[in-house]
């Protein structure tokens, strides 16, 4: 890990096709993606290389525009995208493993510069795991 990047993981007791259709399945992903108390409206949603995933996020502060550009799609086993930078810009690497208890996520969220990262280090640090607690309620049926 260096000093630019959040790392989150978790293992969830669901195969890994069922983990990754829920990142990759845009009605599964609005389910879950984002902190405790937002909800998402997705515009644009193109799971290809260089693919767009655009979207809303609505939260108590306010609405947040994002969008990001998938690099890599490795069915079961990889995601990659980059966040474009209306907020902050970010390469996000999930590796997706199967493991007995289930399959474990390994999320790496890459910042341009430790600078960036370091006065919101703690609120997405806290904000990714309310992301993979909602996973796992949605991919165990306890949504």
């Amino acid at each position: 890990m260096t000093d630019r990047e959040v790392h989150t993981t978790r293992v969830i007791n669901a195969d890994r096709e069922s983990v990754f259709a829920a990142w990759t399945d845009p009605e599964q992903l609005a389910r879950w993606w984002g902190p405790h108390g937002f909800t998402n409206t997705f515009h644009r949603f193109e799971l290809e290389p260089e693919g767009i995933w655009e979207f809303t996020m609505h939260g108590p502060p306010g609405d947040f525009h994002n969008t990001c550009v998938f690099k890599r799609i490795e069915p079961q086993g990889y995601l990659e995208f980059d966040h474009l930078k209306e907020l902050h810009f970010y390469k996000a690497m999930i590796t997706f493993t199967e493991e007995p208890e289930g399959t474990r996520i390994d999320w790496i969220m890459r910042f341009d510069s430790a600078e960036e990262l370091a006065p919101i280090r703690e609120f997405i640090s806290k904000a990714n795991e309310e992301n993979m607690d909602k996973l796992k309620a949605l991919c165990t049926g306890r949504s």
